[in-house]
């Protein structure tokens, strides 16, 4: 039986493949680095091994899975090679494995990760099903119909899948490392569109989505009345929204997501027209109001009189989208946003873009920006952004007690690097007679 050893199983992705193969009955085995990450645990529940990295690790009849973060001149790529063993990158495997099923990929520049995982909930309410997350989270099935998976457009990585279905949330600039410009973004999607065997669901409130061209049949979703698919009669609590669903101008039913805001209006409108086109049933779509939400997205804790809120954004766009779900969710609180740049480049490019945006909360902490070794800051430094936004401080690790003075507020702990351990000190900090403990390779 063949052995598949994952080169870099901590990675999100990555994570997910190796629980979706280990669920389907195959042997599975991985390296990374030694430092903690949260997508281990669930690798370690399922009796997963996972090893230091080291060429040692990589024998004949293993098949290798590389993540795509790592270059061939790592050592066990290299050993890889040289014994010519069966050698996948992530996206690679991921396109030949897709293919035994009715597969579904989420592709779009914000939003993937959530859509994702309200399609694999609701689908799986009523059908057994696999699904690839990008929080980390993965399943697979024996018996599985659906394969909902989430499609990444950095390097053009999503051109490896040919999906029967495709959902595209929007199209929006982002890896400037990568992409030089939204014609850019555009050139990539419409490719992937090229790529899709039965239909694609759209976001038609996006500009650049209504320009896209397919050769299979295009549904389009959104909050304005051209689409075929529209959510009227909004209403929020705070438990959660309530709207209608007008397909093609004609009422069809009423749904509940207990999350905020236009945006995950609009990432459920795309899961009511796939599992609609795919002929279930309302009642089992209504499956949206018990979905609990994934992995650092508006992921809530209560610590005394404050409300503090882990996310992901990591874009001005994103940021805008979970402020604005804090003040839809506690109207009556301030909202104030810790927020860690990922990415010299990414920062550069959006500077003002990102203090416009962190200018809508009340009060804004920065972290120094998370670079990648593979960067050059530039000089760049985060005073470059705060002298940009209002109201607004530096923040590092040993200071996070600062924020206790924003009683009864929501604190957003935002970004795609290690905002999390600015979180866990502030909540140490928090814990009567106790030190911050500061965690190694924090």
């Amino acid at each position: 039986m063949t052995t598949y050893h994952f080169i870099g199983i901590k990675g999100t992705g990555m994570s997910a493949l190796a629980q979706i193969l280990n669920d389907s009955g195959e042997k599975v085995q991985g390296s990374d680095v030694e430092k903690r990450f949260y997508t281990q645990d669930v690798l370690e529940e399922k009796n997963i091994l996972i090893l230091p990295f080291s060429e040692d690790n990589i024998k004949d009849e293993l098949t290798i899975i590389a993540g795509n973060a790592f270059s061939d001149d790592h050592p066990e790529i290299r050993k890889a090679k040289e014994l010519g063993l069966t050698f996948f990158r992530y996206h690679e495997f991921l396109g030949q494995w897709l293919k035994q099923y009715t597969s579904v990929a989420i592709a779009g520049a914000h939003g993937k990760t959530s859509t994702t995982g309200l399609l694999a909930h609701v689908l799986g309410e009523t059908y057994p099903i696999s699904y690839l997350i990008g929080d980390g989270t993965g399943k697979g099935h024996v018996d599985s119909e659906y394969f909902v998976f989430e499609a990444c457009e950095y390097r053009r990585h999503f051109l490896e899948y040919e999906p029967d279905y495709a959902v595209m949330t929007n199209i929006d600039f982002d890896h400037p490392d990568y992409f030089t410009s939204i014609e850019d973004v555009f050139d990539a999607f419409q490719s992937m569109a090229d790529r899709v065997k039965k239909g694609i669901i759209a976001c038609g409130d996006d500009e650049q989505l209504q320009e896209i061209q397919a050769k299979v049949p295009v549904v389009y979703y959104g909050l304005s009345s051209t689409n075929d698919f529209q959510a009227q009669n909004i209403v929020e609590s705070e438990s959660g929204t309530n709207f209608d669903v007008f397909v093609r101008n004609t009422y069809y039913d009423t749904f509940m997501i207990p999350m905020h805001g236009n945006h995950n209006i609009l990432n459920a409108l795309s899961v009511i027209a796939i599992c609609h086109y795919e002929g279930m049933k309302a009642k089992n779509i209504k499956a949206l109001s018990t979905f609990k939400g994934v992995k650092r997205r508006f992921t809530e804790k209560k610590v005394e009189d404050q409300i503090l809120v882990d996310d992901y954004a990591h874009h001005p766009r994103e940021i805008t989208a979970t402020i604005d779900a804090a003040r839809r969710k506690y109207p009556s609180k301030s909202v104030v946003a810790i927020f860690q740049p990922h990415t010299y480049t990414r920062t550069k490019t959006f500077l003002q873009e990102f203090a416009d945006s962190l200018s809508l909360a009340d009060n804004t902490y920065l972290c120094d920006i998370f670079g990648s070794a593979r960067e050059d800051s530039g000089k760049l430094t985060i005073n470059d952004l705060q002298k940009l936004v209002e109201n607004s401080n530096t923040l590092d690790i040993d200071n996070t007690g600062v924020l206790a003075k924003h009683a009864d507020s929501v604190l957003i702990f935002m970004g795609a690097g290690d905002i999390q351990k600015f979180q866990q000190a502030y909540e140490e900090s928090k814990l009567p007679n106790e030190p911050i403990i500061k965690r190694k390779n924090a």
